[in-house]
C-alpha cells in the first residue's frame, strides 16, 4: 500500500512538479513476468524516478545498513524502506555475492520486475563505470531478460553530496530487452558472466550517451582525493584503453549495490 501511496499521492506529485521527466521506450517493459532492470546510477533519485515512471512495482535489494540505523534518521530509514518493499542484503560478509544472489532469484521467481545499479555504486563525476557480474549470474541463473535503462538528470536535480533537490529535466529511457539464452548453462564461468555484463554496459553507454570509463567506481571512490592528478587518468573508454584497471577481488567484482550508495 505505501509504495502506492508514496508514488501517486505522498511524493510523486512533487516528483513530476520539479523534475518535469520524460519517458521514453516503456514499451520495452513486459505488462507481466519477470524481468532485471540493469540502470545507470548517477543519483539517490535515480531510485525514485525509475519507480515513478514504470507502471509495474519495482523491487530493489536495498544495503542492509538502511535497516539498521539508530535514532530517529535510522527509524524513518528503516520504515520507509520496509514499507516500500524493498529486500535488505549484507554486502560486507564472505557470502555477501551469494546472499545477494538468492535474494534477487527469490524476487524473480516471484514474476517480479528487480531493480539493479551494475556499477555497484553512484558515479563519482557522472561517467559510466565498469559493471560488476552479479548481474551476469542473476541473469544466467534465472534466465530472465535483461532491460537496460538510463537515467538522464537526476545528477544535476540531486548531485553528490547536496541536501536540496534542484529544478532539472529528468529522462528515463528504456532499452530493449537482451536476451542471453545463448549462454545458458554457462553460469559461473567468469569469462561469460564479464561478457554478458560488458554487454549490458555498452547498451547503457548508448542510452545515456555517458563516456565508458573501465574501472570500478568503487574503487576510484576509495583512491580519494590523494590523487592530484583527476580523474581523467584513471582509466579507459570503450573506445579505446591506455589504462590497466585495477583487478578486485571476486566478491567485488560480483555484487551489485541495488540501491543508492
Amino acid at each position: 500500500m505505501w509504495y502506492w501511496l508514496f508514488k501517486y499521492a505522498l511524493l510523486g506529485p512533487l516528483l513530476w512538479l520539479i523534475g518535469r521527466p520524460k519517458f521514453e521506450g516503456g514499451e520495452n517493459i513486459p505488462a507481466h513476468g519477470p524481468a532485471i532492470l540493469a540502470s545507470n546510477h548517477r543519483a539517490v533519485l535515480d531510485s525514485f524516478y525509475l519507480p515513478l515512471l514504470v507502471r509495474r512495482r519495482i523491487t530493489f535489494l536495498a544495503k542492509s545498513e538502511y535497516f539498521t540505523g539508530t535514532g530517529l534518521k535510522g527509524a524513518f530509514q528503516r520504515w520507509f524502506f520496509s514499507s516500500v518493499g524493498q529486500v535488505p542484503i549484507d554486502r560486507t560478509g564472505a557470502d555477501a555475492a551469494q546472499d545477494a544472489l538468492n535474494a534477487g532469484v527469490r524476487v524473480l521467481g516471484q514474476g517480479k520486475l528487480l531493480g539493479i545499479y551494475p556499477e555497484g555504486t553512484r558515479s563519482p563525476d557522472g561517467r559510466l563505470y565498469k559493471g560488476k557480474t552479479g548481474l551476469a549470474r542473476l541473469a544466467l541463473e534465472t534466465g530472465v531478460p535483461v532491460i537496460p535503462v538510463a537515467m538522464i538528470g537526476t545528477d544535476r536535480m540531486n548531485p553528490i553530496g547536496s541536501k536540496m533537490w534542484r529544478p532539472a529535466k529528468i529522462t528515463v529511457r528504456i532499452g530493449e530487452p537482451i536476451d542471453f539464452s545463448r549462454f545458458e548453462g554457462m553460469g559461473g564461468n567468469r569469462f561469460v558472466e564479464r561478457t554478458v555484463t560488458d554487454e549490458v554496459m555498452y547498451s547503457l553507454m548508448q542510452l545515456s550517451g555517458q563516456e565508458y570509463v573501465d574501472i570500478y567506481a568503487a574503487s576510484l571512490k576509495n583512491k580519494g582525493s590523494a590523487d592530484e592528478s583527476g580523474v581523467g587518468d584513471t582509466g579507459a573508454s570503450m573506445n579505446g584503453s591506455a589504462a590497466t584497471p585495477p583487478q578486485d577481488g571476486p566478491v567485488a567484482d560480483r555484487v551489485p549495490d541495488t540501491r543508492a550508495g
